[in-house]
């Protein structure tokens, strides 16, 4: 293994560490949830919940985006120029 592929692996898994922990801190997208439970939200923090799940997918979508791009970036570098 030569050290670009070492750099990319490391890359690769870093990428797919954040994509993991960012789609786990998203909340499922059930309707009335939190009625049934007892942990019905107020106004302000069902606000403060969108503005941080559209954080998290806007960055998920980044993210997703760069993997395939690096994984492809990969694959093209072990077919031209590994041996």
């Amino acid at each position: 293994m030569s050290a670009v592929e070492v750099v990319l692996g490391i890359i690769l898994m870093v990428f797919s560490v954040i994509i993991t922990v960012m789609v786990l801190m998203q909340e499922g997208h059930e309707q009335n949830v939190g009625v049934i439970t007892g942990g019905a939200d107020t106004f302000l923090s069902k606000n403060q919940a969108r503005s941080i799940d559209s954080f998290l997918a806007r960055w998920t979508k980044f993210f997703m985006i760069g993997f395939f791009v690096l994984v492809v970036l990969i694959n093209a570098y072990m077919f031209f120029f590994a041996k």
